[in-house]
């Protein structure tokens, strides 16, 4: 009888510690893997100190710029992203659209100083979990990345508030956002109309309907609404 084989020793099976090459994260890690972009460090550093002292929580990245923001995403892969929305190179809504245009499941939290209901409404739009002011307590910052890592969103009640109020109006559509922006710099329906191309009874057509959907009654107001509402910016 020939002597038995021992057999073919089976495929190593990957230790607990082994990442994932889809999301960075190992299934045992039993906390929540942050990346922070804020383009102020003094900002950055306090973030990641708060985080630093949670049992649960973990910075994995740090970014000055919203470049730098997606390229640290894409090699860390982390759970939770806390994106500023004014930063330079790339701002915090052109990095939440490239990472979930490279993965729709991607979780960010807009945490900035600026509370335009534009600027509201197109995070929301364009899927961040959270949208949360710097002013906010430690606490509540604590909580709405716990809630925001297990699949919740967080928005306070400040922020829905702005956000229903940007949504009872209609979305200007770019010929009206070109109009308004012009009438913002003080333009007469006849100049708008040369530089649009159009003619001016176009023109007033367009500023009627960005009244009617501003809700307001002249070009004073709606200058006015557009700025406090992010639409147009100095």
């Amino acid at each position: 009888m020939s002597p038995v084989r021992n057999p073919r020793p089976s495929k190593r099976t990957p230790s607990p510690q082994t990442w994932s090459n889809r999301t960075g994260k190992s299934s045992t890690d039993p906390q929540i893997r942050l990346l922070i972009a804020d383009d102020h460090e003094v900002v950055r550093q306090g973030l990641a100190a708060m985080v630093t002292g949670q049992p649960d929580m973990r910075v994995v990245a740090e970014a000055p710029h919203g470049r730098l923001a997606v390229q640290l995403w894409q090699q860390h892969r982390p759970d939770v992203s806390l994106l500023d929305l004014r930063m330079p190179e790339m701002d915090g809504m052109g990095v939440l659209l490239e990472i979930r245009r490279q993965d729709a499941s991607a979780r960010a939290i807009m945490l900035t100083t600026f509370d335009c209901d534009e600027d509201i409404y197109r995070a929301v739009r364009e899927g961040a979990k959270a949208y949360l002011l710097k002013d906010a307590s430690r606490d509540e910052l604590l909580a709405c990345i716990r809630k925001v890592a297990a699949g919740e969103t967080y928005f306070p009640p400040a922020i829905v508030a702005k956000l229903a109020t940007r949504m009872s109006g209609g979305e200007l559509t770019g010929r009206e956002l070109e109009v308004l922006t012009l009438l913002a710099k003080g333009r007469s329906n006849k100049e708008i109309g040369g530089s649009l191309f159009i003619s001016e009874t176009t023109v007033k057509s367009h500023v009627k309907s960005l009244f009617a959907k501003l809700q307001v009654l002249s070009r004073t107001e709606a200058i006015a609404v557009a700025t406090r509402r992010g639409l147009i910016r100095f």
